[in-house]
């Protein structure tokens, strides 16, 4: 059974002395605002990880698959819908009817169909377009960030001709000593009951694997990554009793001594005010 509650969310997540999310038009630095210098984190990357925690805690369990993922290509797994629903493949989507069956095979089968939607539009057996009842904005530091690039020396070379230049070669890396990332996301009520049919048990996986997803996705590139807050907001209602804007304001964070560059969480106050609209709680989940 769907949801029947709106949910509004935040996160806080701190990053020391890696690169959260590199950007390959700047030679895969850290993203940032080349006006204000705060440093910001796609969607798409914060949702690959909460893909990969709920692949790895699931373990192919059934209805818990995950869509996007490098192991095949999408119009095949478009067709074993067709194949799994005894449908007419090669029909271009032609027959609404079938779309409409196969969308709802997806939305059973594949989390991330359920949880962010997604575009399968694609191919001979398409399977329509899903609009996800789970949206998660860009992130963003809490303060300007600053981009530090290391030297480093590479001793394993690539290639005969590259060993005539000597035994190492350099290169560089980049990270940031210290940041604070706050992103903030949504859970619509009426499209998990409208279309993908997201349920309590979906919720809490999504919320489990928010708190999780670095746990399992450390690298020395990305450095030490921790989600530090994970703040809910649950309606009442399915279309909701408070504007998100509205609650997300209540959740501030400031820098304790604005004169030195932050480099802990401790360095951060968080404060939260107690007062919610009617018809709204405040569940602190980490």
């Amino acid at each position: 059974m769907a949801i029947k509650n709106r949910y509004d969310f935040v996160m806080l997540f701190d990053v020391e002395n890696g690169n959260p999310n590199g950007d390959p038009d700047a030679g895969n630095s850290p993203r940032v605002d080349a006006e204000t210098n705060y440093g910001y984190i796609t969607d798409v990357c914060l949702k690959r990880k909460i893909r990969n925690f709920v692949e790895l805690y699931k373990e192919g369990e059934e209805g818990y698959n995950i869509l996007i993922k490098p192991d095949r290509y999408l119009n095949a797994k478009f067709t074993e819908a067709y194949d799994k629903e005894g449908l007419k493949t090669g029909n271009k989507g032609k027959n609404a009817n079938d779309v409409r069956v196969a969308r709802d095979y997806m939305c059973r089968n594949y989390f991330d169909v359920r949880a962010f939607g997604a575009v399968m539009s694609t191919g001979d057996d398409p399977c329509g377009i899903v609009r996800g009842p789970v949206q998660i904005n860009f992130a963003r530091s809490l303060s300007p960030i600053s981009i530090q690039d290391v030297s480093i020396t590479r001793q394993a070379r690539t290639t005969e001709a590259r060993t005539e230049t000597g035994e190492t070669e350099m290169g560089r890396k980049s990270i940031i000593p210290y940041a604070l990332y706050r992103a903030e996301g949504y859970v619509s009520a009426a499209l998990a009951d409208k279309v993908t049919g997201l349920s309590e048990e979906d919720l809490e996986l999504l919320w489990t694997a928010i708190i999780n997803m670095f746990e399992n996705d450390h690298s020395a590139a990305r450095g030490k990554m921790c989600m530090r807050k994970l703040f809910v907001f649950k309606h009442d209602s399915a279309l909701g009793n408070s504007p998100s804007h509205l609650l997300f304001d209540k959740i501030q964070v400031e820098l304790k001594n604005a004169e030195e560059p932050p480099r802990r969480f401790e360095d951060y106050q968080i404060i939260v005010e107690s007062e919610m609209p009617e018809g709204v709680t405040f569940i602190e989940k980490l």
